[in-house]
């Protein structure tokens, strides 16, 4: 894979770029953030490291440049701020994954190679995807039950858009985190029970069958009755 490695601290940068010129992958080194994030918006790469706490611009004004720049490489953010609250922010504002430092260099070199991977798979080309009497139109952005539309807010489209496309298996909660929410560890909230609860009263309360069902210790499922 080509990465761009964007870091000024030259003792991190040169272990990160190392272990990755010996796994096979192509690095390019910037200490500059100002150059960094400009190569970033004209190179074609398939994953971009990038320090957090860096002198000229903050790491996560970079992400939301090239977020607003609708570019699409993944980007993991490195920062010696792990803190729950920390990690949040990053993801929140565009950032794919966050690694704290300290780190080793096999979780990084995982973390990285994931995000290659989800970079290079196909999108699928669908318009529409159902469960039963239950159709969502992806091109439209709406919801129809047995004829009835049914409004969804935002996250509650992304939620059920992610359960169809996995229907007739099992969704934890892990899988919805990091999907849905592209949360990378458990918040410890009860996010995910209220906004399928809201889900349900939707989709399913006032008709005949539940198109949403719990497994208990387990997860989710949608199936296709």
């Amino acid at each position: 894979m080509d990465i761009l490695l964007i870091e000024d601290d030259f003792e991190v940068s040169g272990f990160i770029k190392n272990g990755l010129m010996q796994a096979g992958h192509n690095i390019e080194l910037q200490s500059d953030e100002l150059i960094g994030l400009e190569r970033a918006l004209k190179g074609n790469f398939s994953v971009i490291i990038l320090d957090r706490m860096l002198p000229k611009l903050d790491g996560i004004q970079i992400v939301r440049a090239l977020k607003e720049s609708e570019n699409q490489t993944p980007i993991l953010i490195l920062s010696a701020l792990g803190d729950v609250d920390d990690r949040v922010e990053g993801l929140k504002n565009g950032g794919d994954d966050y690694l704290a430092k300290p780190f080793s260099f096999a979780e990084l070199l995982a973390r990285v190679e994931v995000l290659g991977r989800r970079n290079q798979m196909p999108k699928e080309e669908v318009s529409k995807l159902s469960a039963g009497d239950l159709e969502l139109n992806l091109i439209e952005r709406s919801v129809h039950r047995d004829g009835k539309t049914i409004d969804l807010q935002t996250r509650e489209f992304k939620l059920l858009e992610y359960m169809l496309r996995h229907k007739n298996k099992i969704i934890t909660r892990a899988m919805l985190l990091e999907n849905v929410w592209d949360y990378h560890f458990d918040p410890q909230t009860n996010i995910i029970d209220v906004h399928i609860s809201r889900l349900r009263n939707k989709v399913d309360k006032g008709f005949k069958n539940q198109i949403i069902r719990t497994v208990r210790g387990s997860g989710y499922i949608i199936e296709d009755k």
